[in-house]
């Protein structure tokens, strides 16, 4: 049994807020209710949005949906909506458009990355091809924009935007930094636009369909970016470091396909003369880890033990402070502790 004002662990994985990836307890028992139904609304009409009149289109776009996920970006929209009326028009839509996004990238990125696991499930490209994956990708945002639509020109605007920036992102990602740019730096920027964007719009959304003060919208929408960042650190970090496929990935995914990380970046940007471990990583890091198991497995053991791991992780922890600090102006409800609690919760999971 739960104790009062706490969910049980089965809530807590329909939340999406505990026993799994985020491992939150939600203190207010009003606040988990209501967002235990709005995450149920959003589920069914999710399911609904990934579907189709053609089996077996609905069986690779409601691939990845009916793998589960942690529905991040949902909570967060349910989750700013607290701030204003919750029940107001739109709110599960426009939480349903966000994730419907998430999906349609996550096909690309793994056709880009050549990725064959995604949510502990063979990837889509994996499964059928690199063709019908992008094609599902495509289907996801006309059925986010038939969505939209029915949202008003504003959010129309808002997720144009956000797609700008998310696509810019990945532009910048692929160009690499521009001349003088720092790696970190350019690293960091990369990702404000691949992924802080779309969560940013997760609290512009809950806000703005709740009702709130335009200073409220801007704040919740600063804070998504923010924890949008440190998520995303933390995540890659987590892909180091965990020793199964908590992540959803298989670990040391980025490392073995030679996509570089915050540590890794860090470590690039050392002295090598000054530390032979460092020097040695360099060196691996800049090779074909793909089909080389020992010199992965080796470049993997030599990053664990590299300082680098623990200076991004200070990064993330930067992020997350000033995630929590954003939202000092907001009033004191229990969505605010939530919001507060998911900064503690990016930081102890990179432990």
């Amino acid at each position: 049994m739960s104790t009062p004002g706490t969910l049980t662990p089965a809530a807590h994985d329909t939340l999406g807020l505990g026993m799994g990836p985020f491992g939150l307890a939600v203190q207010d028992e009003a606040l988990a209710v209501a967002v235990k139904d709005g995450l149920n609304r959003v589920e069914e009409l999710l399911l609904t949005a990934t579907s189709s009149e053609y089996p077996y289109i609905s069986e690779i776009t409601s691939h990845l949906a009916q793998a589960g996920g942690k529905r991040f970006r949902p909570l967060l929209v349910l989750l700013a909506a607290q701030f204003g009326d919750n029940a107001a028009p739109g709110i599960v839509e426009s939480a349903v458009v966000v994730e419907l996004t998430h999906l349609a990238t996550l096909y690309h990125d793994d056709v880009m990355d050549e990725a064959s696991l995604r949510r502990g499930v063979a990837s889509a490209n994996q499964r059928w091809d690199n063709s019908l994956a992008i094609l599902s990708g495509d289907f996801l945002f006309a059925r986010a924009s038939t969505l939209l639509a029915e949202l008003g020109p504003q959010a129309v605007r808002i997720q144009a935007e956000t797609f700008e920036r998310l696509v810019s992102g990945q532009i910048s990602e692929s160009v690499g930094p521009t001349s003088g740019q720092h790696p970190v730096a350019h690293h960091l920027e990369v990702l404000a636009g691949k992924t802080g964007s779309l969560i940013a719009t997760s609290g512009r959304f809950g806000a703005m369909f709740a009702g709130c003060s335009p200073k409220e919208v801007e704040i919740l929408a600063e804070f998504g970016e923010l924890f949008g960042v440190a998520f995303q650190l933390s995540d890659d970090l987590l892909d180091i470091a965990s020793e199964s496929e908590q992540s959803g990935k298989t670990p040391g995914t980025d490392l073995r396909e030679g996509v570089h990380t915050l540590p890794m970046l860090i470590a690039l940007a050392k002295d090598p003369s000054a530390d032979p471990s460092t020097a040695r990583l360099q060196q691996l890091l800049r090779t074909d880890l793909s089909s080389d198991d020992v010199a992965f497995e080796e470049a993997l053991a030599l990053l664990r033990a590299h300082s680098s791991m623990e200076e991004a992780r200070d990064v993330v922890r930067g992020y997350a402070e000033k995630a929590k600090a954003v939202l000092e102006p907001l009033p004191e409800v229990p969505a605010k502790e939530a919001l507060q609690g998911l900064c503690d919760v990016v930081i102890s999971r990179m432990v």
